[in-house]
């Protein structure tokens, strides 16, 4: 019998350093939160409590989604929690919003995604598009930005949208073989993520921001706004986005003329395309669902169905023996995070308006040149502008900004007499469009995620289309929104 190798058991060791150090950054973080949600409760003015308590909160979540010591999902149960605790309203309320069908808005739309992911119809799309334009730069970003574009009208989740076009991406770069720190590099992965947020802009169920905007609309005001609405609202914005995006890429990364053409890669994505062989089956069953699906969307005004039915009659249908295209095993496998998040932000929505913290801040913000710029349409639009994308800048998920601002620009607005509905879309789509810090919008984490570019590549072409999305805006509002009588 051999003497005993102590070496093995020196391998059994802990490591002392990664996971120490990693694990008292966070607890630094939850800590900070604590005593940054403590000073706000203590510097608040006002005698109501509960309301004090909720714009603590509300700091808390801001603070703990944006720096993650916590997974997202656990922030979400602790705020929960915390609400129950506290009592800041009723636990109807505190529940509620995973009652709502936003909700199953969501899931719904996390199904079906796994559901169109289960046939090659979104590769297919992706291969068709990059085998046409692809041949030279100018052609492969276009391809990039168009792609997530006509994927949100039948894949509500951006995140999910941009997690199928990063690969492809990626694939495109690396056939290529374009350097790391390249600016085409740069410029097609910042297309990935400028063209995810944008493709959340015209579709009503394509981001979240948009659906808890609307909830809250028919929650507190019993304004409905349906699909085919938002739809008229948005499209000049979204249609005018998409070109100026990808001028300011061209003219923020400019290329050397090795990288300006590959002929090679519309080769390589034909030969991609014709390995998928021709349309199947399950392609053609998914098409026809989404495409009722849509259809069953656009028509909401004469039908009056919730755009959560459409979505959960596609589930079925999708999972359904003999008529759908995947299996219910497959399509019950989403993110449960974002259910968690999203109940829990429309909790957090609800609570801060019946707890008196929405009327708190209102107060506060209640400043007689405020009201004065909301009285006029035109100036009320870019007041909301400017100041819902300052304010997304320090609240950076979208959520959550949505959640707290769409509360308190309906009371501001109601004070002005202002259209509410005008102001909170307005409010809406900026906080949608998120292109200067790397955790405004999910499409830049995804891409930040890759490791191959960095936040100070975001900050100037980031800064060009925040002024673009507000000037656009603007400019839609003068013309569109007056001819069509929403101004």
């Amino acid at each position: 019998m051999g003497s005993p190798n102590t070496k093995a058991k020196v391998n059994f060791m802990p490591k002392p350093s990664g996971a120490i150090a990693i694990d008292s950054s966070k607890v630094f973080t939850l800590l900070l939160g604590v005593v940054l949600s403590a000073s706000v409760y203590a510097v608040l003015p006002g005698n109501s409590d509960t309301a004090k308590i909720m714009l603590a909160l509300l700091v808390l979540s801001v603070f703990y989604w944006t720096f993650e010591p916590l997974p997202l999902g656990v922030t979400a149960v602790l705020l929960l929690v915390l609400m129950l605790l506290f009592k800041i309203v009723t636990m109807d309320i505190i529940f509620s919003g995973f009652s709502s069908p936003a909700i199953f808005l969501i899931i719904g739309g996390m199904m079906l995604a796994r559901g169109v992911n289960d046939t090659p119809l979104a590769k297919r799309l992706a291969y068709l598009i990059l085998a046409k334009w692809a041949g030279t730069a100018k052609g492969l970003l276009a391809s990039i930005l168009l792609i997530p574009q006509l994927q949100a009208f039948f894949i509500p989740a951006v995140a999910v949208r941009a997690t199928l076009i990063l690969p492809v991406a990626l694939m495109a770069l690396d056939h290529i073989g374009v350097k790391k720190e390249g600016n085409l590099r740069k410029m097609i992965l910042l297309g990935v993520a400028f063209g995810g947020t944008i493709s959340g802009t015209v579709v009503m169920t394509a981001a979240i921001g948009n659906i808890l905007t609307v909830e809250l609309l028919k929650q507190f005001l019993g304004i409905q706004i349906s699909y085919l609405q938002w739809f008229m609202y948005t499209v000049p914005i979204w249609l005018f986005l998409i070109p100026l995006s990808w001028l300011i890429l061209i003219k923020s990364f400019p290329l050397p003329k090795e990288n300006e053409e590959f002929h090679h890669l519309k080769e390589e994505m034909d030969k991609k395309l014709k390995e998928l062989g021709n349309i199947n089956t399950d392609e053609k069953k998914c098409i026809g669902i989404l495409i009722l699906i849509v259809g069953l969307w656009f028509t909401e005004p004469l039908h009056g169905l919730h755009a959560s039915i459409p979505t959960l009659i596609g589930v079925i249908l999708m999972a359904f023996p003999g008529v759908g295209c995947s299996k219910w095993e497959n399509m019950v496998k989403i993110n449960f995070d974002t259910i968690l998040i999203m109940g829990v932000t429309l909790s957090l929505g609800y609570a801060f308006n019946h707890s008196g913290a929405a009327e708190l801040v209102g107060a506060t913000l209640s400043a007689g040149w405020l009201i004065d710029l909301l009285r006029s349409p035109i100036i009320a639009v870019a007041s909301i502008l400017m100041i819902t994308q300052i304010l997304h800048l320090a609240v950076a998920n979208v959520s959550t900004a949505v959640v707290t601002l769409i509360p308190i620009f309906m009371g501001l607005s109601a004070k002005a007499g202002a259209d509410p509905v005008l102001i909170c879309i307005t409010a809406s789509l900026a906080c949608l469009h998120g292109y200067i810090l790397v955790v405004e919008a999910t499409p830049n984490i995804i891409v930040h995620s890759t490791g191959q570019i960095r936040q100070k590549e975001f900050i100037i072409p980031g800064i060009y289309m925040t002024i673009i999305m507000m000037l656009v805006t603007i400019l839609t509002a003068v013309t569109w929104w007056n001819w069509i009588g929403f101004l």
